[in-house]
């Protein structure tokens, strides 16, 4: 599993949406100035998080994006499928029950498995407010 830029930058987006004023909205010139990111990338990635539910926008002189809720709230899973999909490391793990005609007899499904159960782990038990608190002081 490789995660691609979009999931990585909206990771980065959702930290920063959670280190600026919650009763303010921050526009996507102000992100893109600060992350590094074009305007029009940022667009498209912050579309999912907001389809997904996850940040809030307004629009208007003063609007702009902001967390839908508090940063203690939000996995890193959540972030990742929203802008990746599904985070499994073969396709026959993607459904809820898996439709491959050789699941039965796979010899390796076994480590697909396990691999997708540990990032699932991982990444479903990381919240926003664990980055921050784990950040570099400059956050």
């Amino acid at each position: 599993m490789k995660i691609s830029t979009k999931g990585r930058y909206g990771l980065r987006i959702m930290v920063d949406l959670a280190t600026t004023d919650p009763e303010h909205c921050v526009s996507i010139k102000s992100i893109s100035n600060r992350l590094k990111i074009s305007d029009k990338y940022l667009e498209q990635i912050i579309s999912s998080l907001n389809k997904a539910g996850l940040v809030r926008s307004t629009r208007g002189a003063q609007g702009g994006y902001k967390l839908a809720k508090s940063p203690s709230e939000y996995t890193v899973g959540q972030i990742l499928r929203a802008i990746e999909g599904s985070l499994a490391p073969v396709a026959c793990l993607e459904d809820d029950e898996n439709q491959c005609p050789h699941c039965s007899d796979c010899v390796s499904l076994y480590v697909w498995e396990k691999i997708y159960e540990a990032v699932n782990d991982v990444v479903n038990t990381i919240t926003l407010q664990d980055i921050i608190d784990h950040a570099p002081k400059q956050l």
